[in-house]
């Protein structure tokens, strides 16, 4: 009796992405280099711990849809840590402890905006309003930053930028660091504003602290007859 042959299926990025980001994404993807991630992400999460968990792999895109996007703060990679990373660059899961770049962003909001201060590392509030919680990078090795870097998530997280700078409603693209600051060259469209300035980490001691990012985008999107963010 000849031997039964099962089929295994692999990773389909684009099948786990909702349907509205995977129509506007896709024409920005080249199909090589997608396959090429398709094949290490599946191969990764096989094979090792890798964060975020799968199920919240695009946690990002399904909470914002890019009708709805107005706002994007690029990440470069997820926390490496057990538990931490959920999907959203800089957020946490509820309950753990929120991290210094984190306490930073949280620091310059209460001087920016006043209010009541942020206790929660959880930004699912941000992105239910329409902020593109995305990091350049979306799986990361655990214990091991950057481990994923070069592998193709870049590729793939641009054509997110590119859908969002073909948006003919204004997105306000917030940059922080030398990292996040290389994409503002993605950004074409004169309706977009671009707000950079360094990166949060208390590892950089100038340049974020001061900058004033939640009151300039919400301006700007004040100029564009957009709603404001409810940051606090």
């Amino acid at each position: 009796m000849a031997a039964r042959t099962i089929a295994v299926m692999s990773l389909d990025l684009m099948e786990l992405l909702p349907a509205a980001w995977r129509e506007v994404i896709r024409p920005h993807l080249d199909p090589d280099t997608l396959g090429a991630l398709n094949a290490f992400v599946d191969e990764e999460y096989q094979a090792r711990s890798v964060y975020p968990p799968l199920p919240d792999l695009f946690q990002a895109f399904r909470l914002c849809s890019p009708d709805d996007a107005r706002v994007l703060i690029l990440g470069q990679d997820p926390y490496h840590k057990e538990g931490q990373a959920h999907g959203l660059s800089f957020s946490v899961r509820p309950g753990v402890s929120v991290p210094p770049s984190l306490r930073n962003i949280f620091k310059e909001l209460g001087d920016d905006l006043g209010g009541a201060p942020r206790t929660g590392g959880d930004l699912s509030d941000w992105a239910a309003q329409g902020v593109l919680l995305l990091n350049s990078v979306l799986t990361v090795r655990a214990g091991s930053p950057a481990s994923h870097a070069g592998r193709g998530w870049e590729h793939f997280t641009d054509a997110a930028i590119k859908a969002l700078d073909a948006k003919p409603s204004r997105v306000v693209f917030i940059l922080w660091g030398a990292y996040a600051r290389k994409k503002a060259a993605l950004v074409t469209q004169p309706q977009h504003v671009v707000l950079e300035a360094g990166h949060p980490s208390p590892m950089n001691p100038r340049g974020f602290l001061g900058s004033r990012p939640f009151s300039a985008a919400d301006k700007a999107l004040a100029d564009a007859g957009l709603p404001p963010i409810r940051w606090s």
